[in-house]
């Protein structure tokens, strides 16, 4: 499936019913008062986030989604229906912009989470609602007022565990494809990745985290070179950034200088993401001898006076791999229970005050 990051769309919600003139008429009672009902409030339209979607694909074909009308009120003091709220189905990590104003209107990042994106219309009043003492048959009533129309702007941010960081051709999605159910494509060229890919990486019973294949960055990237910031933002919702460098790239690139160069990327991107957990991930370790692979492995840790996590894999062929995705589930759950006691630690304190 095709991955789409960002689309438009117009959301109307429902007008609201009008209200009713009416009188009661009823053998015996020629001159029964008013009895005009309200209208039906007219339906909103949320945004509810989902696990099952992925992509914001599905608004290529359908651009516009539109809510209910209230009905109209009638005689016997009867209000009209309300018009059916509309739910509209998005990816959790979805971010809501008014097309407009450019405000910021939500943030959807959890299952079943809903968004008011478009009020529905406010019922208009019968003429139940005028009697008075001085006016007993009032012959007034209000109009519904219209629905809430907008148009958004939809910004999908991958939410992953983990994410994949290099330049183009440096293995990232030869490791997906390694720890992952994920087959995104492979091949001996740069920008082989265009879209983000998503991969569950099962280490146990019950035990799974979520990696993202972010395309690869190049120089100038934080202008918008190669594929620009478009990608750029993906990574900011990670706990964990893997850097994939090649020791061995076909075109004699210092690994090094690749390195440094993804950095200065991320800083130009936002000088914050270089203080998130990152881990260096040496990998392509079988296209060189045993020996040559340890010596190349080594000056690179060497030369970036490299304190951090450091793991030697060959992608293609496993191998390390399944230690390195053991290591960071620990780390996830880690931080996971260190979340949940700051959060514990913050309650009992506000409690106690």
């Amino acid at each position: 499936m095709r991955f789409v990051d960002e689309t438009k769309i117009k959301v109307i919600a429902g007008d609201g019913g009008n209200g009713t003139v009416s009188f009661r008429r009823e053998k015996y009672i020629p001159r029964g008062g008013p009895d005009g009902g309200d209208g039906g409030d007219g339906g909103s339209v949320f945004l509810i986030g989902s696990h099952d979607l992925n992509t914001l694909s599905d608004f290529r074909t359908v651009r516009t989604y539109t809510a209910r009308p209230g009905t109209k009120g009638s005689g016997r003091n009867m209000t009209g229906k309300k018009g059916d709220d509309l739910f509209v189905q998005v990816p959790n990590g979805t971010l809501v912009y008014d097309e407009n104003t450019g405000e910021l209107i939500g943030d959807i990042t959890e299952h079943e989470q809903t968004l008011l994106v478009a009020q529905g219309g406010f019922h208009g009043l019968g003429n139940t609602r005028f009697r008075s003492s001085v006016n007993r048959t009032p012959r007034q009533s209000t109009d519904g007022s219209e629905g809430e129309r907008r148009e958004l702007r939809l910004e999908l941010k991958v939410l992953a565990d983990v994410g994949l960081l290099g330049l183009p051709n440096a293995g990232k999605s030869t490791f997906i494809r390694a720890v992952s159910h994920a087959q995104p494509k492979v091949a001996n060229y740069p920008f082989t990745t265009l879209h983000p890919n998503l991969g569950v990486v099962d280490v146990g019973s019950s035990q799974s985290f979520v990696i993202a294949d972010i395309p690869g960055l190049i120089e100038g990237a934080a202008e918008g070179a190669g594929l620009g910031i478009q990608f750029l933002k993906h990574l900011s919702r990670t706990h964990i950034l893997l850097h994939i460098v090649d020791i061995a790239p076909y075109d004699q690139i210092d690994p090094v200088e690749s390195i440094q160069t993804i950095l200065h990327e991320l800083e130009k991107y936002n000088p914050e993401m270089l203080d998130e957990p990152r881990w260096l991930i040496l990998n392509k370790t079988d296209l060189l001898p045993d020996k040559e692979a340890e010596a190349a492995c080594d000056d690179i840790i060497k030369r970036l006076n490299w304190n951090g996590p450091c793991y030697r894999i060959s992608a293609i062929s496993k191998h390390g791999t399944q230690s390195l995705t053991f290591d960071i589930m620990t780390y996830l759950e880690e931080e996971k229970d260190n979340i949940k006691s700051a959060n514990a630690t913050l309650a009992a304190k506000d409690e106690a005050e």
